[in-house]
């Protein structure tokens, strides 16, 4: 039987990529995308959503016989500060409504992603373990927290199929930032190109964990179809390829474009950023299901500005 899946949220960052992935891996008839509205076109059949909406929600997936669900839908940290109480809505609501699919066998497989924002300032910065203290300093990161403790309940106590990753930065070339404290690094590179000058919102020495996203989509799969044996933690997985500060990235950035310049004027978001590691241990995701990225640094930036030099035909 061909697995069909669900993908709400599909027209994020991770989602719109997400959603290319799975429909190259089983086809464009096995796979559903929904969001509140359709902003980027696929091959797959569009449903406009609202994931908070939990009849609607069961009745899709009753209708299309979903059995995996990717729940994508939330509000990220920079953004979810300034909106707390719909942060927290959003975020929380539409995983009890999914959590709840799968204890009541509508669903076979959930898989929601958690981040680094889990971690905060008493949380170890160099290297920081898979299992540590973890007290969050905002709306986004409380929100994971909660949903990693939600998520391993709903384990115990229901035998739910749930699997998550804690993700760092997300590097893309496909969609835009979307709201995140580590999406200077998206926006860096678009800014780089069009205008050859960056205002950064980070401090030049804030060391952050990052990914490439073709790296980050990967993992979601290989995670989500790894046989449930290996794996042996339902909250999180620690997952890393590399780390760099905004001067470093300017430097690599340099490389291709010599007349970059950067500036820096921190803003909210250099404290967000000061309470979150420098880098990550995933040793545990590598020993129980395989994990290993592809992407360096400078693999990253050169596939960057060549995606982007053709989007901008330059």
């Amino acid at each position: 039987m061909d697995t069909k899946v669900l993908i709400i949220g599909s027209q994020g960052q991770i989602g719109t990529e997400l959603t290319a992935y799975l429909t190259a891996r089983y086809g464009a008839a096995n796979v559903i995308e929904s969001d509140i509205q359709q902003k980027n076109p696929s091959p797959c059949t569009f449903v406009a959503l609202d994931a908070t909406d939990k009849n609607a929600v069961y009745e899709l997936v009753k209708k299309e016989n979903i059995d995996t669900v990717y729940l994508l839908a939330a509000m990220l940290s920079a953004t979810g500060e300034k909106f707390p109480d719909k942060a927290w809505a959003l975020n929380m609501n539409t995983l009890f409504i999914c959590l709840d699919l799968a204890k009541e066998k509508h669903i076979k497989k959930l898989y929601w992603p958690s981040s680094i924002a889990v971690f905060g300032p008493t949380t170890p910065r160099v290297l920081t373990p898979q299992f540590t203290v973890c007290e969050p300093t905002t709306v986004y990161g409380i929100s994971k927290q909660a949903g990693e403790r939600w998520c391993e309940w709903y384990h115990n106590k229901f035998g739910v199929d749930v699997r998550s990753i804690r993700y760092p930065g997300l590097i893309s070339y496909t969609a835009p930032p979307g709201g995140g404290t580590t999406d200077y690094a998206v926006d860096i590179f678009h800014k780089a190109l069009q205008q050859g000058s960056y205002e950064c919102f980070l401090g030049p020495q804030t060391e952050l964990p990052m990914m490439y996203m073709p790296d980050a989509i990967r993992a979601t799969v290989e995670l989500t179809e790894a046989e449930a044996d290996k794996v042996k933690i339902r909250s999180g997985y620690n997952l890393a390829a590399f780390s760099f500060t905004p001067e470093q990235l300017a430097a690599e950035i340099r490389k291709h474009i010599p007349t970059f310049e950067i500036q820096y004027k921190p803003d909210f978001r250099q404290q967000i950023a000061d309470n979150w590691p420098a880098s990550i241990d995933d040793s545990v995701a590598r020993e129980h299901w395989g994990w290993k990225p592809e992407y360096s640094l400078p693999q990253m930036c050169s596939d960057m500005i060549l995606h982007l030099q053709e989007q901008y035909a330059l």
